[in-house]
């Protein structure tokens, strides 16, 4: 049996090399060998391939009017997710713990809660300005560990998983006077504006942090 030894200290996380040493099996060095203690780290945590929540946000069209509540929403799974150290079979379970939502504005919002669909309001913001804006999600993962089917143990530390953002677009609307014989001409007036520089929205200058 060939161990290798590693000493961690746990308040600096400094790890010491103790290197190798070789016990063949019926000897006193292999009866008297440590158990080989095997440890997931916030860095192999970091590792694995965690998958970003989805995130939920405005109609399903795209759009939204300007001042409109926009719910934000995300479905929790936990994620098991399986690995090998030391040809042991490691199991590892991922487990959603809070949300930061930044909403392309300059305005940002952290929950330990997922939030609902609409008609709930749990977690929501509204734009004040039109434009296209992304909303992004990252969610902080707390993670624990199985060895060969053994206990759960808590894994040191958290990691982020960001979302691809959501782009929507804060339209600004504007009573107006129109023929109504006439059809609306979609290609010179288009509900949703392509996406280019001058059709980006500007930012909140109230804009703000908040905690729910």
């Amino acid at each position: 049996m060939t161990q290798r030894g590693t000493r961690i200290n746990t308040e600096t996380g400094e790890k010491t090399d103790l290197g190798i040493r070789c016990a063949m099996p019926g000897t006193p060095e292999y009866e008297e060998a440590p158990p080989v203690v095997i440890v997931v780290t916030q860095e192999d945590f970091a590792r694995l391939p965690v998958k970003p929540l989805e995130p939920h946000a405005g109609p399903a069209e795209g759009w939204l009017p300007v001042n409109m509540v926009n719910v934000l929403y995300t479905e929790p799974d936990t994620q098991l997710l399986t690995t090998e150290l030391l040809g042991t079979p490691v199991a590892i379970r991922a487990t959603p713990v809070s949300y930061h939502w930044d909403l392309g504005d300059g305005n940002t919002i952290t929950t330990t809660t997922p939030g609902k669909p609409y008609p709930s309001e749990e977690v929501s913001a509204t734009y004040t300005q039109e434009g296209w804006y992304d909303i992004t999600l990252t969610t902080t993962f707390s993670g624990q560990f199985s060895v060969d089917g053994g206990e759960w143990q808590d894994i040191d530390g958290t990691i982020e998983v960001t979302s691809d953002p959501v782009p929507i677009y804060s339209k600004s609307l504007e009573s107006r006077l129109v023929d109504g014989d006439v059809p609306v001409d979609e290609d010179e007036d288009p509900w949703i504006p392509e996406r280019n520089p001058e059709t980006e929205g500007p930012q909140d200058p109230n804009a703000r942090h908040r905690e729910i």
